[in-house]
């Protein structure tokens, strides 16, 4: 029996804001932990970003008394425009996958376009609609 094919998916959103201030929003810690893989329900208990190409990250949200981190390592940092990490959220699963982010400028905000590779195909909706919500939390930090 051969395993599921993991996909690659895209989810892109306009922001009201420069590129500057959405890629460092990915970066910060404390601009982070409001929103990157951070949930209704759950309270963020660590935000730990090492920004350097091999820096790794580890956000841990806190949910009904369990703790779920959100880890990676940075492959490419390229400001304001690219930022390349793998993704893994070991509670779930052992895979790691990676994602990209793309910022081009678009007026006076910008575009930004994640594309998640190695998603297992169990995952691709949630996982899709999840990246939608986190962007749209981001959108408005910018608020």
């Amino acid at each position: 029996m051969s395993s599921p094919t993991p996909v690659r998916l895209q989810v892109t959103h306009r922001f009201d804001a420069s590129p500057e201030r959405v890629f460092d929003a990915w970066l910060d810690p404390e601009k982070a932990s409001r929103w990157l893989f951070a949930t209704a329900t759950g309270r963020m208990v660590r935000a730990e970003i090492d920004a350097r190409v091999g820096g790794i990250f580890n956000f841990t949200d806190r949910r009904e008394g369990e703790d779920v981190e959100h880890v990676g390592q940075y492959l490419e940092i390229e400001r304001p425009r690219r930022l390349v990490f793998t993704f893994g959220v070991p509670k779930y699963s052992p895979v790691n996958t990676r994602v990209t982010v793309d910022i081009l400028p678009l007026g006076s905000g910008c575009q930004l376009t994640l594309t998640h590779e190695g998603v297992l195909p169990e995952y691709v909706s949630r996982t899709e609609a999840g990246w939608g919500m986190l962007l749209d939390a981001l959108a408005k930090t910018f608020g």
